[in-house]
């Protein structure tokens, strides 16, 4: 690994110094380097930094790709964007958080120069992490019918959705509420947490269907294996539902059926040998911190 690949949005409301810190850090970080065009123009824009043509670039390829890690900055939004951009073509991803949570961009934006000083010993892991392809809408979703943390059906309008659910052909039931999302171990930490289902481990070989504001209360979350094909059937009185992969969302016709799978090549996250995802877990979710500890 001898290559930073720095990929951020912009619009984070960073400050001029923090945009200059940045670049100073990958300047001083013995790496070869290079940034996306849109926060190469906004580090000009803001900071006054100006990043040479030779170290922007607009897409990955090949060349790009040859011995490097993928550096997201900014919130697990940023996160799954750079894993869109590097999925496919083997690239390591790194998460640096200046968002909120930050499941996947765990890393604090503190410590970059401790960050390349790891990467430089090479004291980190390559985990490969499981993702979902959606088949029968590729043409809906761009070309791209993958996604790290869920797939999901919503309705649209006030009226409920409709979802028949098969698992390997066999009809599981039908969801009837707001809708019902289909998770990886990664996105239990996501919108499948907050519809209440369970925090998987992010390399158990599983998937986990969760309805949304089910109209039946006894729906509950199921956690089924990751070798198992799901189908979607979509009935709706409203003429549209939405689906979406990550934090994209596209509209589908009432009738709609869609399969998802485990996708054929998983996507690969950087993780530093200081930081597990039992130690995430246990700060973001802020466990074995009672709230008069906290008034200390």
């Amino acid at each position: 690994m001898n290559k930073i690949i720095l990929f951020s949005r912009p619009g984070l409301g960073l400050r001029q110094d923090e945009i200059r810190e940045i670049f100073a850090a990958l300047t001083e970080s013995g790496f070869q380097w290079a940034v996306n065009d849109a926060f190469a123009d906004e580090a000009s824009s803001a900071a006054g930094v100006e990043i040479p043509h030779a170290k922007r670039y607009a897409a990955i390829d090949t060349r790009l790709a040859d011995g490097a890690v993928m550096l997201s900055y900014g919130g697990d939004g940023t996160f799954l964007e750079a894993v869109r951009l590097t999925y496919g073509h083997g690239i390591p991803v790194l998460g640096i958080n200046y968002g909120h949570l930050g499941f996947l961009a765990n890393t604090p934006r503190e410590g970059m120069q401790e960050v390349f000083a790891l990467l430089h010993e090479r004291k980190y892991r390559i985990q490969p992490r499981t993702m979902l392809r959606l088949e029968g809408g590729e043409t809906i979703v761009d070309g791209h019918p993958y996604a790290l943390n869920e797939f999901t059906i919503h309705r649209t309008e006030i009226n409920m959705t409709y979802v028949d659910v098969f698992v390997d052909g066999e009809k599981l039931t039908t969801y009837r509420g707001d809708g019902v999302l289909l998770s990886t171990p990664t996105g239990s930490t996501a919108y499948a947490l907050s519809v209440g289902g369970p925090i998987v481990a992010p390399m158990c070989e599983c998937f986990v269907i969760a309805p949304i504001a089910p109209h039946n209360l006894t729906m509950r979350p199921m956690v089924i294996p990751d070798s198992s094909v799901v189908t979607f059937r979509v009935n709706s009185r409203a003429p549209y539902s939405s689906i979406s992969l990550d934090n994209r969302s596209f509209d589908i016709p009432s009738g709609s059926e869609l399969t998802v799978r485990k996708a054929e090549e998983p996507v690969f996250l950087v993780n530093l040998q200081n930081i597990s995802f039992y130690d995430t877990l246990r700060n973001k979710m802020m466990w074995g911190l009672d709230s008069w500890e906290s008034r200390k």
